[in-house]
């Protein structure tokens, strides 16, 4: 019976549902985290009767055949690139992205990475690194001396230092930004990596045209709506009963023709 298989792929469909939406619950307080959201798509029909043929010598079509579907699959699990929620810390080296773009981080490995968690620091020797210790591009360093560091909205790093009245621009940050946003590969730790699917990045100052603008003392929250997850939760745990179910039914059928005398 094709309807046991039909319903086990439901089943493993919900079940990557259920994951997803897990991901997103356990992440609802990660810094910069956006949502993910699980699409599927129906599987190859068999025809039993083929759609357009032909009925009789007399060219009569059939206007309508007939298909039984194969199933579910999943298509792909999306990013929701919308903007989250700003928490202010009024730590001097925790910065937001209010708009389009992502700060890009250089990995040990020589590759760049991407993130829109501005949780910030100063290295040892004075760099704005991330917490893992990774450097902010372009690697602005500030003077040991410096009083006090101001971050404005166009990225550009402002030192006070003693005897100066002026402040000292130490750097400009860079963001980049993505043709495809969901094309982009997370790899944990808060970072992603380009791919062909997302091309290459674009980079400018913050502030520029369709970039977004940087904010001190500030970070990005994520953007799960827990209510909204845990409505999909129940929905997906729904659809995998039902799916069950079926099972249930099919295996009755089937016991009942095993039992045909």
């Amino acid at each position: 019976m094709r309807s046991l298989h039909i319903a086990g792929t439901g089943m493993m469909a919900q079940q990557t549902n259920v994951e997803v939406i897990s991901n997103n619950i356990a992440n609802m307080s990660t810094t910069g985290y956006k949502r993910r959201r699980a699409e599927f798509q129906d599987l190859i029909y068999q025809n039993l009767r083929r759609v357009g043929a032909q009925t009789a010598d007399a060219g009569n079509i059939l206007p309508s055949g007939a298909q039984v579907g194969l199933g579910v699959r999943t298509g792909a699990v999306y990013r929701i690139s919308e903007q989250g929620s700003l928490s202010q810390t009024e730590n001097r080296f925790d910065l937001a992205i209010r708009g389009n773009g992502y700060f890009q981080i250089n990995l040990p490995t020589g590759e760049v990475a991407y993130t829109r968690d501005g949780t910030f620091a100063l290295s040892p020797e004075g760099v704005i690194v991330t917490a893992d210790g990774f450097v902010v591009q372009p690697g602005i360093a500030v003077p040991a001396a410096a009083r006090d560091v101001t971050i404005n909205a166009t990225g550009e790093v402002l030192a006070k230092l003693d005897g100066q009245v002026a402040l000292q621009n130490v750097g400009q940050l860079q963001l980049a930004i993505f043709a495809n946003e969901t094309g982009l590969e997370a790899i944990g730790g808060n970072l992603m990596l380009a791919t062909p699917s997302s091309g290459d990045a674009q980079q400018a100052a913050p502030g520029a045209v369709g970039f977004g603008q940087v904010l001190q003392g500030f970070v990005e929250t994520s953007n799960v709506n827990v209510v909204q997850e845990i409505t999909n939760l129940i929905t997906a745990q729904r659809a995998y009963e039902m799916n069950s179910k079926v099972i249930s039914a099919s295996d009755e059928m089937l016991s009942t023709l095993s039992r045909l005398r």
